[in-house]
């Protein structure tokens, strides 16, 4: 996926996102210079920045979804954080730099996920031999019998392994051992500034606190589960997940932070805005490039890519501190969507709302269909709501077919709801009264 052109990248995204071309072209261009850095040779290679993004644009147009499908197709670490919960350094609340602790957790859950994945056929059938041992102890018998016994032993052990491997074993009971120690202090404790001071725990620490093995008695289909953890775990090299997650984040992780506009400034010296600037100066090292002390390391963020996003309703970019700014070259708006574009997103996107509502309805037996009509009075109804109060963008879509589809959801499954067309006149009366009268649409969409 790393290899998709800018082209490319925005026609995948084009799959799920209706509209925002120049957001889509910014974020492609973005993630292809990345590949590009990245087959540079030589020391100029260590020279070439990411050119963050501004996101401006109301709430529901997409600025999240953008980013979020644009990691996935990099397949790198991503994680979106809300800039108003972030607080300045010596004051209660998150500090900045544990937005790229967190993202050091997500690479690491993800190349463990990788891990597992080179070792699942094995840590398999490590798992089933373990779990046929608790199915067929071993004997307790003298010499002269033993090649007898196990020979019999051998065979039954044969059929059992067909019968497991069949599921033909899942609802029997067997007991096995997991470990049951309690943390150290100090691993109790680590969220509380130890990680902040870059100190990393020594795994060894983990033997003040002795192993106790506790018996549990689970079915074999949970006992499979149990076993093939454990097994995953003692085939993959913890240290090698480790250090190849602390390279991803480095060289590929995404930050988005949410709500930006909400730590902008107005111009006055004194209250709120002393501790929204504060706020922005803790973030500027983070984003111009520092080491993050983390329990697993130091971090470096020079090449992460940081997209912020914000609506900017009562403030403006020019009002984030200057150094912020020139740390977010590329801005981009988003546009308000209009009916149209709501007609789009109910129907076009692979995870379209209709489409995800008659699956729903399909897993109990009833067909859901919508009329062209219908998806039209749908998207106009959404419009005017967002038009009449807060403007919520694509959100509005959500709550306009929850209280449309409220009935159907909550009489499935029934014998009479098995084919089920949502037309335009259905539509109508089952929200004009709610749309039409503000208090309503207020409380319900």
């Amino acid at each position: 996926m790393n290899e998709l052109t800018p082209r490319q990248i925005v026609e995948e995204l084009d799959r799920y996102i209706i509209g925002q071309d120049d957001a889509k072209r910014s974020v492609a261009i973005a993630l292809r210079n990345r590949w590009r850095r990245r087959n540079v040779s030589g020391p100029i290679r260590d020279e070439i920045l990411p050119n963050n993004i501004i996101m401006i644009g109301p709430t529901g147009v997409g600025k999240t979804e953008i980013a979020r499908r644009l990691a996935r197709l990099a397949q790198a670490p991503f994680i979106k954080v809300e800039a108003t919960k972030f607080t300045e350094v010596g004051y209660v609340g998150r500090d900045v730099e544990s937005m790229i602790r967190d993202l050091v957790e997500i690479g690491i859950a993800m190349e463990r996920e990788k891990a597992w994945a080179s070792v699942s056929h094995l840590a398999r059938d490590r798992a089933a031999e373990r779990l046929l041992d608790l199915l067929i102890p071993p004997p307790e018998t003298s010499s002269a019998e033993s090649f007898e016994i196990e020979e019999r032993r051998s065979r039954t052990r044969e059929k059992l392994r067909a019968k497991l491997e069949a599921g033909a074993l899942d609802a029997r009971e067997v007991t096995v051992e997991t470990v049951d120690r309690a943390k150290p202090l100090i691993e109790i404790f680590s969220g509380t500034g130890i990680e902040e001071m870059g100190l990393k725990i020594p795994d060894g620490l983990e033997g003040l606190m002795p192993k106790r093995r506790k018996g549990r008695r689970v079915s074999v289909a949970e006992a499979w589960k149990i076993l093939e953890q454990e097994e995953r775990d003692k085939l993959i090299d913890h240290d090698a997940v480790t250090a190849h997650a602390i390279r991803s984040v480095e060289e590929s992780g995404i930050v988005f932070i949410d709500e930006i506009d909400k730590i902008a400034s107005t111009g006055s010296s004194h209250g709120p805005d002393v501790s929204r600037e504060g706020v922005q100066r803790d973030i500027l090292p983070i984003v111009e490039g520092s080491a993050v002390g983390t329990k697993y390391g130091t971090v470096r963020t020079d090449h992460v890519l940081f997209i912020s996003a914000g609506a900017f309703h009562m403030s403006k970019p020019s009002d984030l501190i200057p150094e912020l700014q020139g740390r977010f070259p590329i801005r981009v708006e988003l546009h308000a969507l209009t009916a149209a574009d709501f007609e789009r997103i109910l129907t076009e996107p692979e995870n379209a709302l209709i489409k995800q509502y008659a699956a729903l309805t399909e897993t109990e037996g009833c067909r859901l269909e919508f009329t062209g009509d219908a998806i039209g009075e749908i998207a106009r109804m959404a419009f005017a709501v967002n038009q009449k109060m807060e403007n919520i963008g694509a959100r509005r879509l959500h709550t306009i077919l929850t209280s449309l589809l409220e009935d159907i959801l909550f009489d499935l499954p029934a014998e009479r709801l098995r084919d089920v067309t949502i037309d335009r006149q259905t539509v109508a009366d089952r929200l004009e009264r709610i749309v039409a009268d503000d208090d309503l649409a207020r409380y319900i969409l």
